[in-house]
């Protein structure tokens, strides 16, 4: 008889081979399998599910069940020749395998069986090293593994080896026998699982570092798998727990260095803040270890972001002092990200007691701070890729006491420029860091520095008035060093300046830009190179003929939100007016009909203010009807509004008045005091109208009085707050005058 022979790669081929062996006319068929190329990851998605009873035995640790499952799923696939063959365990099958019974086909049944995977890619094997490493989690393995030891290097879709999973699970027996059913593959094959990596670039160590409790180390191993120490687990008894890092560390002293591009797990353990792990690490590797972190970062980078531990800083300045000058992609050294962090340096902040309590934060900061400085003075010099020096980055962010460190130590890194030719002043007027700024203008040692420019030709002055930097520019008008008719670039003053960002429609008098350009001209600045007539027409504040639609379009909402308000006081003055405080005379008396407080200085004023009230917000609310409509032209309308605004405010301090002589009315004769604290506590009304007014006169005090003198400048001052009061307080001096007169009058 002819023998044919036929070759199966594929589980379906094998398949339709033993149905050919099954015919009774089956020719002779001699029957060869081979196992296929390995799968590809595009196959890996299409790989086979896992059997649900397979499943939940993996995740139960049932070995006994799982080794009589997969016994009957290989006497199943291959039909034996007697009638007991169902039922068999794994062993037993693969007793009957070595005899010769069906040996290919019911091994490579076995075998397809325990590659299936779950959803995620996981097969048996991962789904045992997740959920358990007591006794019966072990001979689960030991079962899988003697059937397929290829499943010990086999990986999910995320790239992870069982070997990864134990350890994410804190496994740590699970992890100690994977590594030896490894060892017995060769030393190689136990290096390579070691040191396999998933889809993030990360070796079972990291998942160690990540989930491990860093107190774990300090325990004393208990390793004897027959100690008299239990615990329950799936039905099992386990051994305590044991330092994975410290398993997986002395398989592999040189694991700590993988992977070679990623982040190391020595600079994971400091992210996450496990100094104890750290430790462990770097002593297990005997210093030969990886600092790696993302974005070109090293440990030191972290660790730093991380300033709980002064301690791990040192160590690490004294194991790798190169770590200090190394850059990340941004081109930030180690003494960039320190210049970052903010610190203080009060005088409450140095007492010794301080220094030891582990709340306080800006001791500890200023401590790395200086020891870094101390170790290297190269990292001061190195600019990052966007010419940020460390002290550039220091003042960005506002932080005096890093920037005092590096005027002490090094005075010369004041002038040091970034790319834009900016010195660390530029930068911090940019970000407007007010209290970095004053502290330059009143250091003396830095002067040299107040008038650099930029390589727009910009100084510290020039930016603060661009920003609109009110304090900011009032600390540098108060050092008599700050040049005030330096050009930029496009030949302009500080005044040039000023007097471009004035406003060119209607504007409040108290905005910082126009406070800014008084103050400029009160000290006599000077303009630029241009002709007095050219500047006047480069620089006027005019409202332009295309602007002219929004100018009337902002006039028109102004006036509708004000209306409503004269209006409202209006309305409340003509009822004042006739609900007058004591009533009437009753008419069977004489001069019924009449106030019962006439006649009286206070019922007088009341009567004055109340009537102001009521002229003033009738004024301003027609003013403001001509203000709002369009059919006016637009210069009439900006002074209808202007006139309107100044007797709304009028009104507004009437009313007042009117309510604090209402009160003291009703109360004086019963509750003096509470009348007169009533009357004292009324004008702050008055003076939160003015308050940004007075407040920026108040900050504009000391530059002015160092400019121009003391005497000028006190007149000045007092001049223009004396207007800014009279204008303000017009109705009390009305309405206090007028009932003296009328009293005077009465008594003649």
């Amino acid at each position: 008889m002819d023998a044919k022979l036929m070759v199966a790669t594929e589980l379906g081929d094998v398949k339709k081979l033993k149905g050919l062996l099954n015919k009774e006319d089956a020719t002779a068929v001699v029957v060869v399998t081979a196992m296929s190329k390995p799968t590809s990851k595009e196959d890996q998605s299409q790989a086979s599910s896992i059997k649900p009873m397979l499943l939940a035995l993996s995740r139960e640790g049932s070995y006994a069940e799982m080794d009589i499952y997969l016994g009957s799923t290989m006497t199943q696939e291959s039909p034996a020749r007697g009638s007991n063959a169902k039922g068999k365990s794994a062993a037993s099958a693969a007793r009957d395998m070595e005899e010769g019974v069906d040996n290919q086909s019911a091994s490579f049944a076995a075998q397809a069986c325990l590659k299936g995977v779950t959803p995620d890619g996981n097969t048996a094997l991962h789904e045992v090293a997740s959920n358990g490493d007591g006794h019966d989690f072990l001979m689960c393995v030991d079962i899988i593994c003697s059937l397929d030891s290829g499943l010990l290097f086999a990986k999910n879709h995320k790239g992870d080896t069982p070997l990864h999973c134990g350890a994410r699970a804190g496994n740590s027996n699970m992890v100690s026998h994977l590594l030896d059913l490894a060892a017995r593959e060769g030393a190689d094959k136990k290096l390579n699982l070691l040191r396999a990596e998933n889809n993030l670039m990360e070796t079972a160590l990291h998942e160690a570092v990540r989930n491990e409790d860093g107190r774990l180390l300090g325990r004393h191993e208990l390793a004897s798998p027959d100690a008299d120490r239990k615990k329950k687990n799936g039905g099992s008894n386990k051994p305590e727990e044991k330092s994975i890092v410290k398993l997986l560390m002395g398989a592999d002293p040189e694991l700590a260095n993988h992977p070679a591009d990623g982040i190391s797990p020595f600079y994971l353990a400091i992210l996450l803040e496990k100094s104890t792990i750290a430790l462990t690490l770097y002593d297990m590797s005997a210093g030969n270890l990886s600092y790696a972190g993302p974005n070109g970062q090293n440990a030191l980078h972290v660790a730093l972001l991380r300033d709980r531990d002064i301690v791990m800083i040192q160590l690490l300045l004294h194991w790798n002092t190169s770590l200090i000058t190394q850059v990340d992609n941004d081109g930030s050294t180690p003494l960039h990200f320190a210049s970052s962090i903010c610190f203080r340096t009060s005088w409450y902040l140095r007492v010794e007691l301080l220094r030891k309590l582990p709340w306080c934060r800006f001791v500890r900061v200023q401590r790395i701070f200086v020891k870094l400085l101390e170790a290297s003075q190269e990292a001061v010099y190195l600019a990052d890729n966007k010419g940020f020096f460390p002290i550039h980055v220091a003042a960005s962010v506002g932080s005096i006491g890093a920037v005092k460190c590096f005027l002490h130590n090094r005075p010369d890194t004041a002038g040091l420029r970034d790319a834009k030719g900016r010195t660390f002043l530029h930068v911090a007027v940019e970000k407007e860091m007010l209290k970095l700024v004053s502290f330059v203008c009143l250091t003396p040692s830095v002067d040299w520095i107040l008038n650099m420019q930029d390589n727009d030709g910009n100084t510290a002055l020039h930016l603060a008035i661009h920003a609109r930097g009110f304090r900011m520019f009032c600390a540098l008008l108060g050092n008599r060093k700050v040049n005030l008719n330096l050009t930029n670039n496009h030949w302009e003053t500080a005044l040039d300046l000023s007097r471009s960002k004035l406003p060119r429609a209607m504007a409040y008098g108290g905005n910082s830009d126009i406070k800014i350009c008084y103050a400029l001209r009160s000290v006599w600045a000077n303009q630029g190179i241009l002709r007095w007539d050219m500047t006047e027409e480069k620089y006027s504040r005019r409202v332009r003929p295309e602007d002219e639609g929004k100018e009337s379009d902002r006039l028109k909402d102004a006036t509708q939100m004000l209306t409503v308000a004269s209006v409202l006081i209006a309305a409340i003055a003509f009822s004042a007016a006739f609900a007058l405080p004591g009533g009437y005379i009753a008419d069977d008396h004489t001069n019924g009909g009449t106030p019962t407080l006439a006649g009286g200085y206070i019922f007088d004023a009341f009567i004055m203010a109340t009537t102001l009230a009521f002229i003033c917000s009738s004024l301003a609310t027609a003013g403001f009807m001509f203000a709002g409509t369009p059919m006016v032209n637009l210069v009439t309308r900006r002074v209808n509004f202007s006139v309107s605004l100044f007797f709304m405010s009028s009104s507004l301090t009437c009313m007042s008045v009117a309510f604090a002589l209402g009160v003291f009315m009703m109360l004086a004769p019963v509750a003096r005091g509470t009348a007169v604290a009533i009357c004292l506590i009324t004008p702050a009304v008055l003076l939160m109208t003015n308050m940004g007014n007075y407040l920026k006169w108040a900050i504009l005090a000391r530059p002015l009085c160092i400019r121009k003198g003391l005497f000028l400048a006190i007149t000045q001052i007092v001049c223009c707050n004396v207007r800014t009061a009279f204008i303000a307080l017009w109705p009390v001096i009305v309405t206090f005058g007028w009932a003296g007169l009328a009293r005077i009058h009465q008594l003649r």
